[in-house]
């Protein structure tokens, strides 16, 4: 595609699926884009696993994983937006769309908000990049523009690199780097070994790992069987639950009702593989990881740990993680991906540090007004996020202002 291209003509209304034609005309060639709304997703279904064949940049792109969410949130069908663009007559785009209201505010956003690490359009990324960047930014244009009933697309934490291929979503509205995403990506455990393991880091880790097993028998396993999976997923909850407590944040799982989902998720005939480990101590499970796979890739969505003083010493969770990275790569998976959001652990494994970014696109001149004030708070959030002493005193304040409302820490539905 010719690096210019003439004016986009676009036209759509919204109703349970309608069409619109466009074409991109640069000197070299045309193309015509032809984009599909609708609020069933089963009306998506055979394009959307067409387009994920290969892999996925995180669960929030599984037809599965989305599926399974709008049935157990109970989302009415005028709340859902699946929005396919295909370019001469194929298939090359998808965006699942949430519309809901955050603060007073019509929003298109993605299904699972912060539950999942990233996100971004499902597509055939090849395809994509053979587009070039005028022949995107014709496909986002028509895309978006056939979006009716919210102000606001926001579409937060998207890879700058997807597929192999970087920039594919420049195009896609204006954009704010604000988070990173962590992956550990090794062809095997020896490699992962090799490159993340220093001596020192091996004898710290043999330390505690001698400490945990003084306390009695140390077994770690991938838990099978329903019955199994489904106590082992119900006490990993237990424990995000008291580390929440302590620390003063609100519990998500409990207070947006989300355990359901991810124990029904664990279930056969979800279509979502689900691998839960566990790390046991005298028969007692110590930690958890619960983790979602597809293809060679391996995401993991929640961890936890016990809270017992009397086993911190042999620090249960890094002994599990230990042991999930040996399995993991042993098995034949390439990439561990650990979500956004720098901890200890990341830093010790994860060798591939991806910048995400938030989109945005305002449907109508409010909608415009509100992305440059969410833009600039977002860049505030994240000064104040890398200075410790504004960190510490904003999360003071927050936990003040929660008590005064006699519960704990704030969590409203936030862009």
């Amino acid at each position: 595609m010719h690096a210019q291209s003439q004016p986009l003509a676009t036209s759509a209304a919204e109703m349970g699926s309608t069409s619109a034609v466009a074409t991109a005309a640069p000197a070299a060639m045309r193309c015509e884009i032809d984009v599909t709304v609708t609020h069933e997703i089963e009306d998506v279904e055979a394009v959307w696993r067409t387009l994920s064949t290969q892999s996925i940049e995180s669960p929030g792109q599984s037809y599965d994983f989305i599926r399974l969410w709008v049935r157990n949130r109970r989302l009415a069908p005028e709340s859902q937006r699946y929005v396919v663009g295909k370019v001469d007559g194929q298939p090359v785009a998808l965006l699942p769309l949430h519309r809901k209201r955050v603060q007073g505010v019509a929003v298109f956003t993605w299904f699972p908000g912060a539950n999942v690490g990233c996100y971004a359009p499902v597509a055939d990324y090849e395809r994509l990049a053979s587009l070039g960047a005028p022949g995107r930014a014709a496909l986002w244009k028509a895309m978006t523009a056939a979006l009716k009933g919210a102000d606001l697309l926001y579409l937060r934490s998207i890879p700058v690199e997807a597929g192999g291929h970087a920039g594919l979503f420049d195009e896609l509205g204006s954009t704010l780097a604000v988070e990173t995403l962590y992956r550990a990506q090794f062809s095997s455990w020896e490699e992962c070994d090799r490159e993340q393991r220093s001596k020192s880091r091996r004898k710290h880790d043999r330390q505690q790992g001698d400490r945990l097993a003084a306390l009695g028998e140390v077994a770690f396993e991938e838990v099978t069987g329903e019955a199994a999976r489904r106590e082992a997923i119900d006490v990993m909850f237990r424990q995000r639950s008291a580390r929440f407590h302590a620390q003063g944040i609100r519990d998500i799982f409990v207070y947006d009702k989300l355990i359901g989902f991810y124990q029904d998720a664990a279930l056969p005939g979800s279509g979502i593989d689900v691998r839960v480990h566990a790390l046991r101590l005298n028969g007692d499970i110590v930690a958890v990881r619960y983790n979602v796979v597809h293809g060679d890739r391996m995401f993991c969505l929640i961890s936890s740990m016990s809270d017992d003083p009397h086993i911190q010493s042999g620090s249960p969770g890094k002994q599990c993680l230990l042991r999930v990275m040996q399995t993991v790569f042993d098995s034949g998976f390439t990439v561990f991906d650990m979500g956004s959001g720098f901890t200890d652990e990341k830093r010790h494994w994860c060798n591939v540090q991806m910048p995400l970014r938030q989109h945005y696109i305002g449907l109508n001149s409010r909608g415009a007004a509100i992305a440059h004030v969410h833009r600039g708070l977002q860049k505030a959030r994240a000064r104040a996020k890398a200075n410790p002493t504004i960190k510490t005193a904003l999360r003071t304040l927050r936990q003040l202002v929660d008590k005064l409302r006699g519960r704990q820490s704030a969590g409203s539905d936030q862009l």
